[in-house]
């Protein structure tokens, strides 16, 4: 059952539409670190997609919402290692704060290409 009154993950028309995965562990913790937040928050994205049977070779957008603006230079560096080019268009966004402790949190949509 899902806990949120919202679909993690929604398909229509071909396109996969993906609600914010956070940078938590499998149980939902936070998990502390730059480049360990982007890892995790990748690591929830990819489980989104393939929930709705879509990879991240399905993503053609994604948004960042990040708690620390500064985190740009990294989520550039990790973006080039998670996707191949021609990569995601991509947003950046820093707020206030996120769920649960998190730090990241990546949306995607997503378009079966296949």
């Amino acid at each position: 059952m899902n806990a949120h009154p919202y679909s993690p993950a929604f398909v229509a028309g071909g396109f996969g539409f993906i609600s914010g995965a956070l940078s938590v562990d499998e149980r939902g913790i936070a998990v502390p670190g730059r480049s360990e937040a982007l890892v995790a928050a990748a690591a929830r994205l990819a489980e989104r997609l393939g929930s709705v049977g879509m990879s991240l070779e399905d993503v053609v957008k994604t948004t960042y919402f990040v708690t620390d603006v500064t985190l740009r230079d990294e989520a550039n560096k990790h973006y080039e290692l998670l996707f191949e080019s021609p990569r995601p268009a991509r947003s950046f966004v820093e707020v206030a704060s996120l769920p649960y402790g998190a730090t990241v949190e990546i949306e995607a949509i997503a378009h079966r290409r296949k």
